[in-house]
């Protein structure tokens, strides 16, 4: 990849606030009732749930989407070996389109220091 991720990932949540300040009433509707609706316990766990967004993030081709739900997923503690798994899972459904978006997820573990190359 050649930029570095992580600092994308900065300037993504940094313009993610900038788009919520514009757009308050849109941002208080999804990121307040729906998400909290969606991302609470229930039948299913919220790591689970988590989990479940990589990879349709994956599947979509969202490189915002991927880094933030394995940055939550992460947080929720979530390992590297259930990250590749759930892109496994995508690149099941997607073929070698999805294994090329989840190229995004690989990069972001190996800047965080979570994955090495094998020798």
């Amino acid at each position: 990849m050649s930029k570095s991720v992580l600092q994308y990932e900065e300037k993504m949540w940094e313009l993610f606030d900038l788009t919520k300040e514009q757009m308050p009433d849109l941002s208080e509707a999804y990121y307040g009732p729906v998400k909290d609706a969606v991302y609470s316990e229930g039948a299913l766990d919220i790591k689970t749930k988590r989990l479940m967004s990589l990879a349709v993030a994956v599947q979509a081709g969202c490189k915002d989407c991927m880094i933030s739900q394995t940055s939550k997923a992460l947080d929720l503690g979530a390992t590297p070996a259930e990250i590749f798994e759930v892109c496994s899972v995508a690149v099941s459904m997607g073929g070698a389109l999805a294994w090329s978006k989840g190229l995004v997820v690989a990069d972001y573990l190996q800047e965080r220091g979570l994955i090495n190359r094998q020798p």
